[in-house]
């Protein structure tokens, strides 16, 4: 399986897990620990994000909770690129992604500093990303959803969750192929149109993803899947995330994208210490 992502000529090697950090620049993300309401705040929780051992910061301008509101293209740009630009000159080595279904918003990012793109929809939501990205030639994270963030929560049916993935991003990959889309890493999409059940589920048969040839991100931090089993709320939920991160690990995940980058380093180190021996 590829271990390489080459990002703007870092090359990162994913035979360790690595830890992306979540900067929501949207005022009704799920969890209110990602919400900033001012740059020196952001700043600030780049800087702590990067202190505590994250490769990669994910940057994103519209909240893919379900239920979502609607955010403009304009809008989002705006969120985004000027936060973006801040970012890599207070940070010149950071390596960014951009958070967006949108090609246009993506192709702003990078132009800003981002050095890859992170996909909600596959490409399903924008027709020019894929040849976009492409052009680019940035590693790109392709996530599995259905429908759109306002409406995922009505398209649940799978015959077999685990296998109907495999299958969409193996037509997804030939696609990519075509394009010349060279580095690709895919993420499953824990709570996107997968009830509770098949969220779990998912996680128990991930393994099988490795099918696929891809590096693997796993973001399930403080989603409901763990907040509502357990009866709490997204505040709570820092140690059910821990435990399904370490699972996740086990399983073969490659990237953990996380609101707790401590928590999630010390996973991997502790993982690791395992699986060496």
């Amino acid at each position: 399986m590829p271990r390489i992502l080459n990002c703007a000529g870092n090359l990162i090697d994913l035979s360790t897990p690595k830890v992306m950090g979540i900067l929501n620049l949207t005022p009704d993300s799920f969890y209110e620990g990602s919400r900033f309401s001012s740059n020196k705040k952001l700043l600030l929780h780049v800087e702590k994000m990067l202190q505590e051992g994250a490769t990669f910061i994910d940057v994103g301008g519209y909240s893919s909770r379900p239920g979502a509101d609607f955010v403009s293209e304009e809008e989002e740009h705006t969120r985004v690129v000027p936060a973006i630009e801040q970012i890599v000159k207070e940070f010149p080595e950071v390596l960014l992604s951009i958070d967006t279904f949108r090609s246009g918003v993506a192709k702003a990012g990078v132009e800003a500093g981002a050095v890859m793109v992170n996909d909600i929809s596959g490409g399903d939501l924008d027709k020019k990303m894929l040849p976009t990205v492409a052009k680019l030639q940035v590693p790109y994270i392709m996530m599995h959803m259905r429908g759109t963030p306002q409406t995922m929560t009505k398209f649940t049916d799978y015959d077999n969750v685990t296998r109907d993935i495999v299958a969409y991003f193996s037509e997804k990959i030939a696609l990519t192929n075509k394009l010349g889309l060279n580095d690709l890493v895919i993420d499953p999409g824990f709570g996107f149109a997968k009830t509770r059940q098949q969220n779990f589920e998912l996680l128990n048969h991930i393994s099988h993803l490795k099918i696929l040839e891809k590096p693997l991100l796993v973001g399930i931090s403080r989603k409901s899947m763990i907040y509502k089993t357990l009866k709490t709320t997204p505040e709570k939920a820092l140690n059910g995330t821990t435990v399904l991160n370490t699972v996740a690990l086990l399983k073969g995940a490659s990237i953990l994208r996380v609101h707790d980058v401590k928590e999630a380093v010390e996973a991997i180190q502790l993982v690791k210490s395992i699986t060496q021996n």
